[in-house]
Parts: C-alpha cells; structure tokens; sequence
C-alpha cells in the first residue's frame, strides 16, 4: 500500500516533503489542492517540479469508496462507504435551509452498547483513521456540490454517525484540526459539533478539540434509568460526568448541547422533566429533545407528538432552553440512532 497522502495534517506534510527533499514551501499549494475544493482534479500545476508531481502521485489520496447511496423523502442522503479492508460505514448528509450538514463516522460499530441506539448492537470492529474521517467528509460533499443546490458551501459537521468520537479521540483530533486549518478546508470550529455518551477519559480532553460546540447523551437525569440506557454510565456516574462538563471553557454565547432521547412511558414524565430541569437550570444548556427512532428489534416505542410537545412545555415552565429535533432520514434508517453498517 502507498504511503498516507490524504489525512495528513499541514505539519505531518510539511515533514513528508523534508524528509523527502522538497521544500515544505510547497506544503500551502498542496494543501489547497486536496482540501480546498470537495473535487480533485490532480496535481497538474506550473509551479511543480515533475519529480514532486510524480512523489505526490505515489501517497495515497484516496477517499473512501461509496458503495451505496439512499435518499429519504425529505431529501436526507445515507451513504455507504467502503474501507479499503472491506469493511464499510455509514454517513449522512442532512438537508437544512442555507447548507447541509454532515453527520460523521468515527469508527466501525461502537462499544458504548447504548440501548437506544442500533450501532451499538453492532459491536466495535475497530475506529477510523483520519483519512477515513476526513474522506467521508470530502466525499459526501463532492456528491453534494454536483448534485445539491446548496453543494457548493462547505457543509457543517456533527460527530453524531457511528462510534463514540472521543473512544478515537486522537484520530478525531487530527481530523478536526485538519478540517479547520485555514490552509485548507478552513472550517469554523462552531460549525462541528462532537456527541459524546459520556466517556470520560476523551471528555477530560475536550480543550484540545480547540472550541467544537459539544452535545452530551443524556437522556435522562434519573441515575437508574441513565444506566439503563448507556451502560458506561456505571464507570462515570452522571455525578462525575456533570462535575467533568463543569470545568469545560466555553466561548462566547456558546451552550452544551444536551440530548435527551424520548421513549414513551420510560423517560417523558413530568418526573423526568423535574429531574432534567434541576440538574440543567444553573448550567449553560440547550436540551435537544429527539423522539425515539425504532430499529429492529428495539425495545422501545416513539412518544406521540402530543406528548414529546407536553414535555418539551414542562421542561420550558421549569425555565429550561428546549428545542425538539426534526426527524430526518428515518425511512431509510438514517435517522439519529438507526445507522448500522
């Protein structure tokens, strides 16, 4: 297999072409090239020398393969993507108003073993490269720039695909830097938001992701049924999580995204929304309210709107912020929860 080509961070490169005899002066021009634009065109320039055209052309700058593609009713793309040891993964590009937003992989499977979540059915197989993030993204976008009318902008990000992103916290680090490098794709860091179910070893990191917005599963804020729910909540109680949360700075105007998946007759009580509203009212918060999204086999039932808005009116009365997120996708199962390689 050739040597990484795509992946590579600017220093990372700049050492290849060191080590290699070039100029890291050409690390900016090369840069562009394979991340400015989702579409490559090769290496063709005036400005390189052949023996640096042909160094280049022998990395690997490959993205991953898309095997499949699935469009929802409501326009929500699932892509299939193949890995070059044949395994494969799931990402989707998601439809908003002014640009789409990709929702990520960052490994194949996970081994949260969430309940409510059918990528944790599957088991982990092993987590991404940075090449393999990256190329998601650049491939979901260069699908988007010639079939979207919004694909010209570079789509925003959400970790949210399959994997925990902080149980591959370094390739997610790279990725991240990478993706926001001016040199580059140039990425804001608030357009990328990392979901995590609370794993605490990568949450004691989340400064070096450089000030990504983060989005906490938790789902409930009743200890007994969080556990149920998300299994390593045993190890990091929602006591050590919270107190972990805590010492995280946050930028200007910039909130913790609490994500609470709703099951009807499990954690949409008023009992719920109580205990969510102690634990959330002196803390900067946005509660995001996802309705269940059945897969097979799945234990738990959708709450019916009349309810998922009766709880979202006791979360407010008890002066939480609350949004309640639009399903999209959930017909080709790549609604929040249903990704499954």
């Amino acid at each position: 297999m050739s040597d990484q080509g795509l992946g590579l961070t600017y220093n990372k490169l700049e050492e290849q072409l060191s080590k290699n005899g070039f100029s890291k002066s050409f690390a900016e021009l090369i840069f562009k090239k394979a991340y400015r634009r989702p579409t490559f065109k090769g290496w063709e320039d005036g400005r390189m020398s052949p023996k640096l055209l042909s160094f280049l052309e022998q990395l690997d700058w490959k993205r991953p393969t898309i095997l499949q593609t699935h469009q929802s009713s409501d326009d929500t793309i699932k892509f299939l993507f193949g890995l070059k040891d044949h395994r494969s993964v799931e990402t989707v590009l998601i439809p908003f108003y002014r640009k789409d937003t990709v929702c990520l992989s960052s490994q194949v499977g996970c081994a949260m073993g969430c309940r409510f979540c059918h990528t944790g059915t599957q088991g982990l197989s092993r987590s991404l490269t940075t090449s393999e993030i990256v190329g998601q993204y650049l491939a979901a976008w260069d699908w988007a720039y010639h079939k979207r009318m919004n694909g010209t902008k570079a789509p925003n990000i959400v970790f949210m695909g399959q994997g925990e992103p902080l149980h591959n916290f370094d390739q997610l680090k790279e990725s991240i830097d990478l993706i926001t490098d001016p040199r580059g794709l140039d990425l804001s860091h608030r357009m990328i938001t990392v979901s995590t179910a609370g794993y605490l070893p990568g949450l004691k990191r989340f400064s070096e992701l450089g000030g990504v917005n983060l989005a906490i599963s938790l789902h409930s804020a009743i200890e007994e049924k969080r556990r149920e729910l998300i299994p390593i909540s045993k190890n990091w109680p929602i006591e050590s999580l919270m107190k972990e949360i805590d010492q995280i700075k946050l930028g200007r105007k910039q909130v913790i995204l609490y994500e609470i998946m709703l099951a009807e007759d499990f954690n949409d009580s008023k009992e719920d929304a109580l205990a969510l509203s102690k634990l959330l009212k002196n803390r900067p918060h946005m509660a995001n309210l996802i309705p269940f999204n059945p897969y097979p086999g799945s234990p738990w039932k959708r709450p019916n709107d009349q309810k998922i808005e009766a709880f979202k009116s006791q979360l407010v009365e008890f002066g939480i912020r609350t949004t309640i997120r639009k399903t999209k996708g959930d017909n080709i199962m790549a609604a929040c929860g249903q990704l499954k390689t």
